[in-house]
Order: structure tokens, then sequence, then C-alpha cells
């Protein structure tokens, strides 16, 4: 029970900084960091149950799909929240099911130093979407629109969706690291 409890702890203190002190500063996106917890949590309970069970380690890899299936029918998150989430469900099976808590203190550790790093170092671009006030199909001149919209040098844009009758076009942009401007964007 003591050392249930105790990786129970360790879980929620990687998850705090994890989500409180990585994710949430760099994003600003509550809803988000409500979903990882809830995952993390999730994970977690169900872990400790199967770890204390005669269960194989095929349930775990069973949880993992059903989760995959259930991120499949989910709205869509960039690739960066995809690894939070990832993160925040091997942190809860990790410590749901680690034999020791310096095991999963270890693994908890480079789990969220790894996110950290990479996620700050990777950070080339900042992304955006953008409304576009007509449908432009042609990417060369969307491109100069989106930079003229926003002040910002476009290095990639992602038409999400061009609506020719209402004339939009709903792009994700990636700009270069500069000042991206605060105007609002399609008027």
């Amino acid at each position: 029970m003591f050392n249930s409890l105790t990786l129970a702890a360790i879980d929620l203190a990687a998850m705090a900084v994890l989500v409180c002190g990585v994710y949430y500063p760099r994003y600003r996106r509550g809803d988000l960091v409500v979903a990882f917890l809830g995952v993390n949590v999730g994970v977690l309970g169900v872990a400790t149950v199967l770890a204390a069970t005669d269960v194989g380690a095929g349930i775990g890899m069973g949880l993992f799909g059903v989760l995959s299936i259930i991120r499949l029918r989910s709205t869509e998150i960039s690739q960066r929240e995809v690894a939070y989430f990832f993160a925040a469900l091997a942190l809860g099976l990790v410590c749901g099911v680690a034999s020791t808590p310096a095991l999963a203190g270890a693994v908890a550790v480079l789990i969220v130093a790894t996110l950290a790093i990479a996620d700050g170092a990777m950070k080339a671009t900042d992304s955006q979407q953008v409304v576009v006030d007509r449908a432009i199909a042609d990417i060369d001149e969307l491109t100069e629109r989106v930079e003229a919209l926003t002040g910002a040098s476009v290095a990639h844009l992602e038409v999400l969706k061009l609506d020719t009758v209402k004339d939009t076009t709903l792009v994700d942009a990636q700009f270069r690291p500069s000042k991206i401007s605060n105007l609002p964007v399609g008027v």
C-alpha cells in the first residue's frame, strides 16, 4: 500500500511539472491540461489495479490500443500535443506498474526532462490557425496573403479548409521565429 501511494505521488509530481511547468506556460491550453491530467490519473488507476492482479502485460498494451482509438475519434490536435498525451499516459502506466519508487522516479524524470528539452529546443516555429477572407487555392498567393495579414514570415502553410461558398480559407500557418502581429486575422 505504501509503495502504491509513493508511486502515485511520483506520478502526480511528474505530471505537475510536465503540465503546469512545461506545457501550460508554453501553450496556454487549459482544455488540454484537463485532458492530460484526466488521461494520466485514469491510466494510473487502471495500471495500479492491474498490477495488483494476475493479468499479463498484454492488458497494458491493450490499454494503449484503446486510447489510440479514442485519440482517432477525438478532435484534431498537433503532434506536439500527441507527445504530451503519450507522456501523460506513459507516466500513469509506469507509476502504476513499477516495481520500485526509484525506477518510477527515474523513468518519470526521463520522460518529463525529454519533453521539456525537446519541445523547448525544437520550437523553431510558432503555429497558428488563420482564417483568410478569400478562398485561395494557390499556395504562393495564400502565403503572401497570410504574411500580409499577420506581419510574420510564413515557414509552412497547410490548407485545412477551402470554402468557396463562404469565400474563406482556413490554414494552419507555421511562422519563423519573429514578432507575430496581434492584429485580428481574417477581418
